[in-house]
């Protein structure tokens, strides 16, 4: 995730509301929807098929080079399983591992790996370079040959972003036609954070400092340049900002997720924003839900898992 000290940079907004589910689409979302079996985000499995067991393999790939390290969690029975690849933020804190427990109990594998310079893989972290390493996990998990080491349907990939993660699969699904879906877990537009830095020195300094305080410490979890990924994200003003991508996105099954009093990433200079610009595009399949929450919705989790699910089985493989 972001880090909360980009309050610094007076881009923050926050308010209280109830928790809301705002649907936009045909279906319904309820967080109080009665279930016909048990929830896989509150239940473990009934049963096990021994023969084709629920798996947790430790992975690495090559990206540009430079090696990635990552989970393949593998979902029980022989499939073929549909794949979410989990996107994590900056610098990657809260991984959203319990999400992919669950959505591993729902059938699901789910593929987390660490961008380039985060957490051990090799390399150097930047924007460019981590939406390489998104294209390179889609590329691999396509294979017929991974698909048939992990039991998974090559043909069904969907992506779930938070944070970082979030811009990362919304510029990659903009992209690229074959994503199934995507789920925008408290996102942050790029571009909006890049042009606050063109037109303020002072932001943009701040920015470097934060940024910098996890780059290069001793023991720090990002190798990379704070200078060059501000400057990044100025020069990528416009083709960052989620909003110019609006027209590419409207076709497809999201679900935008937000937290009302987050402080990294303010509901209202980014979910509001992107969600606005998908409407005007007439977005056709878009569910959106609001928790009174921070940005890692730590007093929801379980129902943010109930409602990932659920959106998932209704939008993305009906």
């Amino acid at each position: 995730m972001f880090s909360e000290r980009l309050s610094e940079v007076g881009l923050i907004r926050s308010g209280l509301i109830l928790a809301t589910i705002i649907n936009v689409t045909a279906c319904t979302l309820s967080q109080t929807s009665p279930q016909t079996e048990p929830n896989p985000a509150t239940h473990d499995l009934d049963v096990v098929d021994f023969a084709y067991p629920p798996e947790l393999r430790e992975l690495s790939f090559v990206s540009s080079g430079s090696k990635l390290n990552g989970l393949m969690y593998v979902a029980n029975g022989p499939g073929p399983h549909p794949t979410v690849i989990l996107l994590h933020g900056y610098a990657g804190n809260e991984r959203n591992l319990d999400l992919a427990q669950a959505m591993r109990r729902d059938g699901k594998n789910v593929l987390y790996f660490n961008y380039r310079g985060t957490w051990g893989s090799g390399g150097e972290f930047s924007i460019a370079n981590a939406l390489e390493d998104v294209a390179k996990a889609l590329e691999l998990v396509r294979d017929k040959r991974w698909a048939s080491t992990y039991r998974s349907d090559n043909n069904k990939v969907a992506l779930v972003g938070h944070s970082f993660g979030g811009f990362l699969g919304a510029v990659t699904t903009a992209n690229d036609r074959d994503v199934s879906c995507f789920a925008f877990l408290a996102g942050a537009n790029i571009g909006v954070i890049g042009a606050a830095a063109k037109n303020n020195g002072a932001v943009r300094s701040q920015l470097e400092g934060i940024f910098g305080s996890d780059m290069d410490l001793q023991g720090g979890p990002i190798h990379g340049n704070a200078s060059r990924m501000v400057g990044e994200m100025i020069k990528g003003s416009t083709t960052y900002d989620i909003r110019s991508h609006a027209p590419s996105l409207s076709s497809r099954p999201l679900l935008l997720v937000a937290g009302e009093r987050d402080e990294a990433i303010p509901k209202s200079e980014h979910h509001d924003q992107v969600s606005a610009a998908l409407r005007k595009s007439n977005a056709e399949r878009l569910t959106e839900i609001v928790f009174n929450d921070d940005h890692s919705f730590s007093a929801n989790r379980i129902q943010l898992a109930k409602n990932l699910i659920e959106w998932q089985r209704k939008e993305c493989w009906r």
